[in-house]
């Protein structure tokens, strides 16, 4: 890429202070071998160089492609265009363009008329037009300017496209239109209109001062803003003026503040967040019942194993193996939560600090560092494109500055269904996200946001609030149509292309003297808007077009934002948003490369493939990954999380997890979808010690944290860090510099984003304790454009080859070899020293939807156990950790490896109440009063640990309940199933996949909770099915022989029917599950029990027949007697 500039590196250039960043970055760029082709491609999916010699040549042009000039150097006899509009022109194309490329391929920039069926409006957005150009044969279109104006360069309003504009400019310098140079300088976007008497006025010392003061005092409508000169240049208007007034102006003797306005930094410092101490009325007794209950523990088990039941050794042996297996899995999970806390944010310390007008920053430009959203999603089949659109467009109405968020989305199937989705939500978001800002909607998640139930009226102040939301709501269902619609619209346009193809290739043979009988062999093609070939996934998959076999793709559905607010008018929109502010935050779609015998490593890799091409675009400090089912419930959730990485000692936190809230579970939470014993529980506990863990959605992270970096500590920095970007060696003495094309690839533009994202990620050093910070003020500077250069090294590094021979996926970014990739890429940064931060908010931060039918949340659950299987083999094993990890951290890590091998234990302990009662012994050999009083004991701490873990986690006594139940649920199905299947690939290497069998589907398709009652058969149920019926049996045998016994033994019945019953209570939600809806059950589980159950029986008979039995078969010589 070295023949598209000469140019530093734009990313070398964004931040003062870098620390040596910046810099010409020619040398290395090259070394992908990517060049950049700007052409139009034809109805045959032939490109067409757009330079200006070809214009006049035929579309059908076939050899090689000339390349397109995207910077012209400066010579004598060619000066530089206006820098203002190249950068817009240059942006414009970029954005109007479908990048692809790939391994061994040429990166080409595909200019599109349009990117979708319907009219797009907002400027940002990709397709966008302005009015046809002047010159001659021309069928371009001029630029627009960020409002969705005309770009014209020369005041006698001549319109020229970019093209003609770069020939005028190369060839003689002059306007075609009024023959007069263009002016080289500053230029705006319009005549200057002196109507209104809004004048220039010169700088107080009279002097001409700097040229480029008329730009940058200028408003969104072009013309001077007075107030902002008056703050950078102190200019009056006679005596002074009242935001700055002259030296002692009001008698101040030298100890007031002359300069109006005060700084920040003049005021106290204050905390952005804090922690908030669980009270001592609480916490204290829990963790003496935490004490108690482990040393009752202990001497129980010590009793167990002193006094056998010699009537049944076989009993005992396995109760006692059992329980020490609990009490070991009980230390595990409960020890780490003796210190959990609860923390609590200021927005409004944080928006004082980073959001405010001062005399240093009149304007209120942000100070907050850049944030890019990561959205994935891979099959638009399973993952409807119009759940993912509504998470997009949530994202783009987040409440943070537009001009510091990117959204990227990431298409693993490379669908254009999913191109189109996303586009069509793009073009929704022009009057979606002005409309959330106009009338302070929540939330942002339209589908979300119509559905509610309440009045929409309520605390809004707006009396066009009722005729807005009537317009965007029929607007809403338009777009919902169109996005519905897409699936057939795609199919019919691509079969009204594909025969228009076969009757030109017809036409070809006839016109040749071919034999028109003969089969014409026309490939199938998925066709975008435009008539040209989609790039990536046919609907007929064929070679370099199918799933697993497609070009890279790169779209900027929605440029970057101006630095300057742009305010809407009443005439421009569908709404009045003349006090609003309409920009959109940059939206950029990915499709990365995929080629067979690449392993392309799922999620992990597309996860990654983001984090390159977002490093290389926009370059944010911070990443927050979402799971496109999961929206944003809470606009100011990223405010939230930013007050934990802005606070003082906050440069140490690699992540702020969120927790996992979800819409559409039933009332009763069945099965425990909720999960808020973990999540309100667990989790928080761990932030008392190093942070939770990482669950794969719903977390900001630090991007530094991610490149595999250690901490910040005291003893890396010299004198002045405070100021400087930190050298990679001064995270990682033993990492040699020379070696970063291996860590990170060949991507020089990559690698010096690197030490910007650590120094753009500090807090701001405005208090003495805070250590690595950065200058106040310093992330003002407005973003530059983008360039096709800078494209085209994003589509370089989503490549299927960029990751060899690198440490992508093993040290850096999100970790591979792991279907919990989440929780691996998690412990990876504990290890290494950093700590994680749990934030919950009063209002929900996300929500997302989870499934309630029972065979697909048992497949959930085998997935996770399966990594935790995983992990336990791998060496992420807790065991293995540094002595970076915490001790309690280690523990919480290990049960994380531990927890699905307790299924072993928990499958035969659920047997043994049958075994007892069919043997008729018992666990112990009597019920003494030591075992009760010790089983009373355990009991007693049990509830009461149960009582105050749901008082200090607000979880309500029903939820732990309901996810007791589903923890023997699933540790007798999935646990067990992922540990048979860990075990078989760790050590003969077989994979053993659980699939769906059978399906029964209900009646009622409009209620929502139908898919509760769907019943499909997996071979997950088989061991719960066995439990359940196996206790119920040996119940009602046990009850029976009792009764007609001769001297009854009820304290064992009793003793065996108590645990029995202990099981059958937490199988009841399982039974339900299997009865669905009016009882409507597939015949396979009746088929299932009565075998089982006949089986057993015939099995119990055989090994312990009863005595009348046995002397009849000893007197006639065995075998079975009929009546």
């Amino acid at each position: 890429m070295s023949n598209l500039s000469s140019q530093p590196s734009k990313k070398g250039m964004r931040a003062p202070g870098s620390g040596g960043s910046s810099g010409s970055s020619q040398g290395n760029r090259g070394s992908s071998g990517q060049t950049v082709k700007f052409a139009r491609r034809t109805s045959s999916g032939r490109y067409v160089s757009l330079s200006r010699e070809d214009l006049d040549m035929s579309g059908e042009i076939s050899g090689d492609y000339m390349n397109y000039t995207v910077h012209i150097p400066p010579t004598p006899d060619n000066q530089p265009m206006d820098t203002s509009v190249a950068a817009k022109a240059e942006e414009q194309y970029v954005s109007n363009s479908l990048f692809t490329g790939g391994f061994n391929s040429v990166t080409r920039a595909h200019l599109m008329d349009k990117v979708i069926e319907s009219e797009v409006s907002h400027p940002q957005m990709a397709g966008s037009k302005g009015s046809s150009c002047a010159m001659p044969a021309c069928d371009g279109k001029i630029m627009k300017d960020e409002r969705g104006k005309d770009v014209i360069p020369c005041e006698c309003r001549f319109k020229i496209c970019r093209d003609c504009y770069m020939d005028a400019q190369k060839d003689t310098g002059l306007c075609p239109g009024c023959k007069e140079p263009y002016r080289v300088g500053d230029f705006d976007d319009d005549v200057p209109n002196f109507s209104g008497g809004a004048l220039s006025l010169p700088a107080p010392d009279d002097s001409k001062g700097d040229r480029r003061m008329s730009m940058m005092k200028r408003n969104q409508n072009g013309e001077f803003d007075h107030n902002k000169w008056l703050f950078e240049t102190q200019g009056t208007y006679g005596y002074g003026n009242a935001y700055w007034p002259q030296d002692d102006m009001y008698g101040d003797d030298g100890d007031g503040v002359h300069k109006g306005m005060p700084d920040s930094s003049d005021k106290p410092w204050r905390p952005l967040s804090r922690i908030v101490p669980i009270p001592n009325s609480i916490i204290s007794p829990y963790r003496l019942l935490i004490v108690v209950r482990l040393v009752v523990l202990a001497f129980f088990l010590t009793w167990r194993l002193k006094h056998p039941n010699d009537e049944a050794i076989w009993l005992w042996l396995m109760s006692v193996v059992c329980e020490l297996w609990f009490a070991f899995s009980w230390i595990l999970d409960q020890v780490p939560k003796i210190n959990p806390v609860s923390r609590v944010t200021d927005l409004e310390v944080l928006r004082d600090k980073f959001d405010m007008p001062s005399s240093s920053n009149p304007s209120g430009a942000s100070d907050l560092p850049g944030m890019d959203f990561f959205v994935s999603t891979a099959d638009p089949e399973k993952e409807p494109p119009l759940v993912t659109a509504n998470t997009i467009l949530s994202i783009l109405a987040v409440d943070y500055p537009v001009e510091k968020l990117a959204c990227y989305v990431s298409d693993d199937g490379g669908a254009l269904l999913t191109f189109e989705a996303m586009a069509e939500a793009a073009s929704f978001a022009d009057l979606w996200v002005p409309f959330c800002r106009k009338h302070d909607i929540e939330p942002r998640n339209p589908e979300t946001y119509f559905t509610l139930k309440g009045d929409p009226t309520k605390n809004k102040k707006r009396a066009d609030f009722v005729k807005d939301r009537r317009r965007v709501k029929r607007e809403y269902d338009e777009f919902k149509v169109r996005i519905n619609g897409l699936p057939d619209s795609i199919r019919r346009r691509s079969d009204a292309f594909n025969a228009r193809e076969e009757m030109k290739m017809l036409k070809h043979m006839r016109e040749g003297g071919d034999d028109p009988m003969e089969p014409i062999k026309v490939q199938k093609a998925t066709w975008m808007a435009d008539g040209t070939h989609w790039p990536g996934t046919w609907g007929v998959p064929t070679r370099e077009h199918a799933k697993g076999d497609h070009a890279g793709i790169l779209q900027v559905m929605l440029k970057p934002p101006s630095s300057d607010p742009l305010i809407g008018g009443s005439e421009d929109k569908l709404l009045d948003f003349s006090d609003v502010d309409i920009r959109l935050p940059m939206f950029v779609y990915v499709s990365r490369e995929k080629r067979p015998g690449y392993d392309h490593n799922k999620k992990a890799g597309a996860m990654n493939a983001l984090v390159r091409a977002s490093a290389v675009l926009s370059n944010g400090a911070f990443i927050l990954n979402l799971d496109c089912d999961h929206y944003i419930y809470n606009c100011k959730a990223p405010r939230e999380g930013m007050c934990f990485m802005m606070d003082r000692g906050g440069e140490d936190i690699c992540y702020i997890q969120f927790p996992q809230r979800f819409e559409g579970i039933d009332p009763s939470d069945r099965y425990a979808n909720h999960n808020t014993v973990f999540f309100d529980g667990n989790m928080r506990a761990l932030d008392g010690i190093q942070g939770p863990v990482y669950v794969g959605t719903g977390c900001m992270f630090r991007r530094f944290a991610l490149y595999g970096f250690d901490p910040p500590k005291s003893d890396n920095t010299s004198k002045g860090a405070e100021t400087q970007a930190l050298r990679a060696t001064d995270f990682d003495p033993d990492l040699d510099v020379n070696l970063l094309p291996k860590l990170f690839g060949n991507s020089t533009m990559l690698a010096e984003s690197i030490p910007i994202a650590e120094f753009q990620g500090r807090p701001v050093a405005d208090h003495p304790a805070v250590k690595y910070g950065r200058p106040p003020g310093i992330l003002r500077v407005p973003r530059e454009p983008l360039d096709a250069t800078t494209v085209a090294e994003a589509v370089s590094v989503i490549s299927c080859w960029y990751e060899d021979k690198t440490e992508w996926g093993d040290r850096v970014g999100w970790i591979y070899g792991s279907v919990t990739e989440d929780v691996v890429t998690g412990y990876r940064m504990h290890n290494r020293g950093w700590r994680s931060v749990y934030c919950i908010t009063k209002r929900d931060a996300f929500r997302g939807s989870a499934p309630i039918n029972l065979t697909d949340r048992l497949h959930q659950v085998l997935r996770w156990a399966t990594g935790s299987v995983e992990i336990f083999f791998s060496r992420n094993n807790a065991l293995l950790g540094t002595k970076k990890l915490k001790f309690l951290q280690r523990l919480a890590y290990l049960n994380v490896g531990v927890y699905p091998f307790t299924s072993l234990f928990l499958i035969v302990y659920c047997f043994l109440p049958a075994l007892s009662l069919l043997s008729g012994h018992f666990i112990v050999k009597n019920l003494n009063i030591v075992f009760l009083i010790y089983l009373l004991t355990i009991s007693i701490c049990l509830i009461a640990l149960a009582i105050l873990e749901v008082k200090w986690s607000s979880v309500g006594l029903e939820e732990w309940w309901r996810n007791e139940q589903f923890w023997l649920i699933s540790g007798t199905s999935a646990h067990f199933a992922a540990v048979v299947q860990g075990l078989l690939k760790v050590i003969a290497g077989i994979e053993i996949s659980f699939t769906l069998t059978s399906k029964s589907a209900g009646d009622d398709n409009d209620d929502i909770y139908a898919d509760l009652y769907l019943v499909k058969w997996t071979s997950l149920m088989i061991p719960p099915i066995v439990i359940g019926m196996i206790n119920i049996i040996a119940m009602v045998v046990a009850f029976s022989r009792t009764i007609y016994s001769s001297v009854p033994q009820w304290s064992k019945f009793i003793g065996g029917a108590f645990f029995s019953f202990w099981v059958l209570a937490h199988l009841y939600p399982f039974a339900k599950g299997l009865m669905g809806r009016r009882g409507k059950t597939p015949t396979i589980v009746f088929v299932w029990s009565g075998l089982i159950a006949i089986t057993l029986s015939l099995l119990w008979v055989a090994i312990s027949p009863p005595k009348g039995t046995t002397q009849a078969s000893d007197a006639t010589g065995g075998g079975f007697q009929f009546p």
